[in-house]
C-alpha cells in the first residue's frame, strides 16, 4: 500500500489531533504564571492537584496503553486572584528504575516489561518463576490520609507526596498493614478525615473476597493513621479463581455498598501464565455476562454483611455518582456500560499505537452507556414475592422478589445520548456524599474521546453542558463557595488541553456551578498530558 492510499484509508477521529495529547511531557523545575483571562472568585484559594501519565519512552523502548505512562503530579495554585502551574514526575520505584536502566523494568496495564537483557539465559529464565513486580505507577488520582497526601494506582503501594513542592516522600505498601492485595484509586472520605476504599484480597485455598478497609482520622496522639488501617467489612466473590475488576464503590451513612460486574480477572492467567509467557494485566480481564450483576451490601457500623441476592442483567462500571438511603431503601446512582463492548475499548482505545479506524468501528457498534438509578430495598418479606417492592414515589426503578428469593432489579434511565457518555462524575461531595442530592458535573465522552463537560439534573433529566470546539476538558472538580445556600453554589475546574495548531496548547477552564458558563481562565504556553483524576486542596 502507497503512502497515500495509507493516509486515506486511516480514519481520523473527528476531534482531531487528539493523540497528541499522550506525547511525553517535561518536568519543571519551578512554578510558571498563566495569562488569566475573566475573573477569578475573590474566595478561591488553595491548589488543584491532578496526576496522569507524562512519559511514554524509556531508552528505545515504549508504553503501549494509556496507563502505562508514567505518573506526572500536576498543580495549579490559586493565591490572590493569580495562577501559577507545576508539574514533575512521581518517583516511583516504576519510574526511578526504568530512567536508571533506561528501559521498562515493571509491567504495566498493558506493556509487558521483559527481563534485562544483559542477564545470561539461565537468569532470565528463572526470573520468569520469581513472578513479575507489582507496579506503583500511582497516575490515577490523589487524596488526602490524615495531614498527608497520597498519589495512586490500583495496586497496593500508594506513594506519599509533597503537595505544595510535589516533591515524592516515600512509597508505602498497604499490605503490610491490613489483609488487601490491592485497593482502589476511588476511596470515600468522610468530613472528619476518616477514609474507607476496598481491596481485593486473596485467602487461604485461593478464597478470594472484596476487604472494604477503614483508615481513622488523625487522632491526639500524632501516629500515622496508616498504622491504625483495618478491614471492616468483608463481601464474598462470586466464582472463586476469577473476581470481578473492582474500581469504585458506594457508601451511605449506614451502609456500604458494593457492584460485582461481569468483568472479571482470570486468576490462574494473572498468577501462573502471566509471569511465563508474557502477558500484562490487561491480558487477564475476561466477560462472564451470563452471570449478570450482583449487588451486595453491608452494615457500615458493625460490618454485618446483609445476605440479600441483589440481582440485575450485566452491565460494566467505573464510577458510582452518589448513594444515599430513603424510607428503608437504598438508591444508588451509576455510570454504566452496557456489553463486554466497554471493558474492549476501555482497553483498545487507550493503546496508544492504533489508528482511530478500527477504534472508531468498535465505538460504533458499543451499546449506548446510560446513567442509571437503582433502588434496593432493605425489609423484604416473603409474602410479597412477585411484587415489586419499591415504593419511592420519584422513580420508575423496580426491585421484584422471586420466588427463589432474588431480589431482581430493573433502573431508571436519569441519562442517555447518542454516542455520550457522563463519566468521571464529581458532586457536591463534602455536603452531599451519601445524601439525597441534585446536582451531577460529569464529562462528556464522544466516542470515548472527551470533549465536553455536562451537569446533570438527577431529579429533573435536565443537562447543561459547556463545549468548545477542538478542546478536550479533565474530569470536572466541584469546589463549594465558603458562604453557599444551595447546592450548586460554587465553581467547576477543568484543565482544557487544546493540541490543533494556532490556539494556546491548555488552560485551567473555572465555570460557574449554577449554569456551566465560563468565569475565567488560565491559559499556559506548553501542552498538558492528559490527566485522570484529582482534588482540590483548599489553602
Amino acid at each position: 500500500m502507497s503512502e497515500k492510499q495509507r493516509k486515506t484509508n486511516c480514519v481520523e477521529h473527528p476531534a482531531a489531533g487528539y493523540k497528541k495529547l499522550y506525547d511525553t511531557a517535561e518536568e519543571m523545575a519551578s512554578p510558571m504564571a498563566t495569562h488569566v483571562t475573566g475573573r477569578l472568585p475573590h474566595w478561591l484559594s488553595g491548589s488543584l492537584l491532578r496526576c496522569g501519565p507524562g512519559l511514554f519512552e524509556v531508552g528505545s523502548e515504549q508504553y503501549y496503553h494509556l496507563f502505562d505512562g508514567q505518573a506526572l503530579l500536576h498543580k495549579f495554585d490559586f493565591k490572590e486572584g493569580h495562577v501559577t502551574y507545576h508539574r514533575r514526575f512521581i518517583r516511583t520505584d516504576a519510574y526511578v528504575r526504568a530512567m536508571t536502566e533506561k528501559r521498562i523494568v515493571i509491567t504495566e496495564f498493558g506493556t509487558f516489561a521483559y527481563p534485562d537483557p544483559c542477564r545470561n539465559i539461565f537468569s532470565r529464565f528463572f526470573s520468569y518463576f520469581k513472578g513479575l513486580e507489582i507496579t506503583d505507577n500511582a497516575l490515577v488520582n490523589v487524596y488526602p490520609i490524615g495531614e498527608d497526601y497520597y498519589a495512586c494506582t490500583e495496586t497496593n503501594y500508594i506513594t506519599k507526596i509533597n503537595p505544595e513542592t510535589l516533591e515524592t516522600v516515600k512509597r508505602v505498601d498497604l499490605c503490610n498493614y491490613v489483609s488487601i492485595n490491592g485497593v482502589t484509586a476511588h476511596p470515600h472520605i468522610e468530613n472528619d478525615g476518616t477514609v474507607y476504599n476496598i481491596g481485593n484480597c486473596f485467602g487461604k485455598h485461593f478464597a478470594f473476597a472484596y476487604n472494604i478497609v477503614k483508615i481513622p482520622p488523625l487522632q491526639a496522639d500524632k501516629e500515622d493513621p496508616i498504622n491504625k488501617s483495618k478491614v471492616v467489612v468483608q463481601f464474598p466473590c462470586s466464582e472463586r479463581f476469577k473476581p470481578s475488576y473492582v474500581h469504585s464503590f458506594g457508601m451511605t451513612p449506614n451502609y456500604l455498598i458494593f457492584v460485582e460486574q461481569p468483568v472479571k480477572i482470570n486468576l490462574f492467567k494473572f498468577l501462573s501464565a502471566w509471569s511465563i509467557w508474557g502477558a500484562n494485566y490487561m491480558d487477564c480481564f475476561e466477560s462472564h455476562e451470563t452471570m449478570g450483576v450482583w449487588m451486595h451490601v453491608a452494615e457500615k457500623h458493625t460490618g454485618e454483611y446483609l445476605n440479600i441476592k441483589y440481582r440485575t442483567s450485566a452491565f460494566n462500571i467505573f464510577h458510582h455518582i452518589n448513594s444515599y438511603e430513603d424510607n428503608g431503601f437504598l438508591i444508588l446512582d451509576l455510570c454504566c456500560w452496557k456489553g463486554f463492548e466497554f471493558i474492549y475499548n476501555y482497553l483498545y482505545l487507550a493503546n496508544l499505537r492504533e489508528n482511530w479506524e478500527e477504534v472508531k468501528k468498535q465505538a460504533e457498534k458499543a451499546p449506548q452507556p446510560e446513567v442509571r438509578r437503582y433502588v434496593l430495598p432493605l425489609d423484604i418479606k416473603k409474602v410479597d414475592t412477585g411484587k415489586n417492592l419499591v415504593t419511592l414515589p420519584y422513580t420508575t426503578a423496580t426491585a421484584t422478589l422471586r420466588s427463589d428469593e432474588t431480589i431482581w432489579l430493573e433502573p431508571e434511565v436519569l441519562f442517555s445520548g447518542p454516542r455520550q457518555a457522563f463519566e468521571f462524575p464529581q458532586i457536591n461531595y463534602t455536603k452531599y456524599a451519601g445524601k439525597c442530592y441534585t446536582y451531577a458535573y460529569g464529562l462528556g465522552l464522544n466516542h470515548f474521546v472527551p470533549d465536553r463537560l455536562s451537569k446533570l439534573n438527577v431529579k429533573t433529566k435536565e443537562t447543561q453542558v459547556w463545549h468548545e470546539p477542538n478542546s478536550y476538558p479533565s474530569e470536572p472538580i466541584f469546589v463549594p463557595s465558603p458562604d453557599a445556600l444551595e447546592e450548586d453554589d460554587g465553581v467547576v475546574l477543568t484543565v482544557v488541553v487544546r493540541p490543533a495548531v494556532g490556539h494556546k496548547p491548555a488552560f485551567l477552564l473555572i465555570l460557574d456551578a449554577k449554569d456551566m458558563s465560563e468565569i475565567a481562565r488560565a491559559e499556559v504556553d506548553i501542552n498538558i498530558p492528559v490527566t485522570f483524576h484529582g482534588m482540590f486542596k483548599k489553602a
